[in-house]
């Protein structure tokens, strides 16, 4: 009996299992962040299933075999008081309702799925969930050219800001990073890192307690976010924030000039907190201009004219200089004070080819001026970066808001155009990597359900339960804030293969029943089926969405913020999905696939046609 019965579901399961493992596919495609944080739990996932299959195959028949026949269950003829409730609801209020008027059944699931489909189009959409690291990193940005002293004292005065709100523990300051530091920076920069402890109050009234002490400070830039935040945001576009609107062109003007227009557009969009343009003031400048005819009448190239005065201004190695253990390079360069005097940079003497020394007026200007601080590229292009973190809104439609903003107000010059990167930029790549992946696994889960199953019809009913499954996500995710990420998306996924094996388990007993065991194609062997699969479907489900309710239950929690959206995911879509697989797949079954099922027998055993289809082939 034991054998009989694992033959009947071993291949059921080995097809389910299979299924599940490639529905993970598009997971492993991720690049980025992304995939570095979403792709061991697809890993996880598969060594799990792939473990159970195997102890399903093996172990579980060899105990059954020792515990079955003691056990005292097994004494009993009939199901438990609740299984008994659970079919008789299941025979009497569901099958003889939805086999009797299947149409209506199949048009009502019909329903929910378009309602759900326009709900879920209505959703807001984000990277990554909000993280909840109980700490958080303030950058600090004044003018370039800050004193230190001038930015200990701002950094100070924000200090003692911050420890007026009630929730701060306490704070740790750093002004400036050194120049062989991977993010160099000047003094005007300071990075205040802030303890939080644990307070009754949302995390983002704090954070408007923070924007508010210390945009008392004037002429300071602040931008606020998290540790790891802050280097997920880096990492993603260069820029410490969630949004990043680049701006290319030429002229470094008209790059100011229309950052601050496109800044001005941002700050009325609702959400955006944080804005500011990347710093580039004017500053005292001395720029040498070399006249290549005149550097040509004395036999000189400008390469030439241009080493001696890397060797003035910057200076060149010319030997070493040994104290003890240690050596320090010896370097000759011009004094600072002769360097910033410009009659001293005209008086300086260059080499010719005959032999004579000639000072670096005669064949060069030196003019001063301002000029930018820094100039930065990016693909070879020069561009500066707006931007702004999102507070109180999803990051999809503060973007959209701010697209649909800057387009109505902002005139760009021929040849200047914007980007949108950070957080936004991977959300859009990492969404459309996964749908464009997901075809390929719904092909390949398609070519193997219809190498176990023969037929295509039968394959789509099976495949039917991914969309209910739809159904209940887009409840959870509605009910939980109506925010859709990437990590939502990773959980439909998951979802998708879940739902597909209650559906092989139904029909492949339905098509058991008549190949094995008399029953004909009636509404009575799709009852049976049905009630017999009742228990299997339901203990399946609950026992996963009981394993999901601790996470469920812990969102807010810090390491918890990409495994809770999972969860809820998971769970609503596993509850729909196995509710309505209870109601439409014997509907469907009924109505639509009788002649799928005469076919696939005509193929394989055509000697039991008229047994299974007794009225059309005239069989009493």
């Amino acid at each position: 009996m034991i054998y009989e019965a694992s033959c009947e579901v071993r291949n059921s399961i080995v097809f389910a299992t299979i299924i599940i493992v490639l529905v993970f596919i598009p997971l492993f495609a991720l690049g980025g962040i992304e995939g570095r944080i979403l792709a061991p739990l697809g890993i996880a996932y598969i060594v799990s299933i792939m473990g159970s299959l195997l102890v399903s195959l093996t172990v579980t028949p060899a105990l059954a075999s020792y515990l079955l026949p003691k056990a005292k269950f097994m004494e009993r003829e009939k199901d438990s008081p609740l299984v008994r409730f659970l079919k008789y609801l299941d025979r009497e209020w569901v099958l003889k309702h939805t086999l009797r008027h299947p149409m209506i059944t199949i048009l009502v699931a019909m329903s929910l799925l378009a309602a759900a489909v326009g709900v879920m189009l209505q959703f807001g959409r984000e990277f990554l969930p909000p993280f909840n690291e109980g700490s958080v990193t303030i950058n600090l940005l004044q003018l370039p050219g800050t004193s230190l002293k001038e930015s200990n004292r701002i950094g100070t005065i924000a200090e003692r800001l911050l420890k007026e709100i009630p929730e701060v523990e306490q704070t740790g300051r750093r002004t400036g990073r050194a120049e062989q530091d991977e993010h160099a920076e000047g003094v005007h920069s300071t990075e205040i890192e802030v303890e939080l402890k644990e307070s009754g109050r949302a995390r983002e009234k704090i954070l408007g307690d923070v924007r508010e002490k210390l945009g008392q400070l004037p002429g300071v830039v602040v931008n606020i976010g998290q540790p790891i935040s802050h280097r997920i945001d880096h990492l993603l576009s260069g820029i410490r924030a969630q949004i990043a609107v680049k701006l290319f062109g030429n002229d470094l003007a008209t790059l100011r000039d229309k950052a601050e227009e496109i800044r001005g557009a941002m700050s009325d969009v609702p959400g955006v907190v944080d804005l500011f343009v990347e710093q580039q003031v004017l500053i005292p400048q001395t720029r040498i201009e070399i006249d290549r005819g005149k550097a040509q009448k004395y036999g000189l190239k400008v390469g030439e004219v241009a080493e001696v005065l890397e060797t003035t201004l910057n200076g060149q190695v010319v030997g070493e200089v040994l104290e003890g253990q240690r050596r320090f390079d010896l370097v000759v360069k011009f004094p600072d004070e002769a360097r910033n005097d410009l009659n001293s940079l005209n008086d300086v003497l260059i080499d010719t080819p005959e032999g004579n020394l000639i000072p670096l007026r005669t064949v060069a200007n030196v003019i001063e001026g301002r000029g930018p601080n820094q100039i930065l590229r990016e693909n070879v292009q020069r561009r500066i970066v707006i931007q702004s973190n999102v507070s109180g809104r999803d990051l999809n439609s503060v973007v959209t808001d701010i697209q649909k903003r800057i387009n109505e107000h902002v005139k760009l010059p021929e040849g200047y155009f914007i980007t949108y990167g950070g957080q936004f930029e991977s959300q859009q790549q990492a969404m459309k990597l996964i749908s464009i992946l997901s075809i390929f696994s719904l092909a390949g889960m398609f070519i193997v359900l219809y190498a176990h199953f023969k037929s295509a019809p039968i394959v789509i009913q099976i495949l039917m339960n991914i969309p209910f499954a739809l159904i209940g996500a887009v409840v959870g995710i509605w009910i939980t804030g109506g925010v859709a990420s990437v990590a939502s998306m990773v959980a439909f996924i998951a979802l998708c293969g879940i739902a597909s094996r209650n559906g092989i388990m139904m029909l492949s007993h339905y098509m058991h029943l008549m190949r094995y065991e008399g029953e004909k194609f009636d509404r009575q062997m799709i009852i049976r089926g049905s009630l017999e699969r009742l228990v299997p479907v339901l203990m399946t489900a609950g026992a996963a969405a009981l394993a999901l309710i601790p996470l469920m239950l812990a969102k807010g929690e810090p390491g918890k913020e990409i495994l809770y959206p999972i969860a809820v995911v998971v769970f609503s879509g596993l509850i729909s999905s196995t509710l309505l697989d209870i109601f439409v797949t014997p509907a469907v079954f009924w109505k639509f696939t009788g002649r799928s099922v005469e076919k696939l027998f005509r193929a394989e055993c055509p000697e039991e046609l008229p047994r299974i289809f007794p009225e059309k082939y005239g069989v009493k």
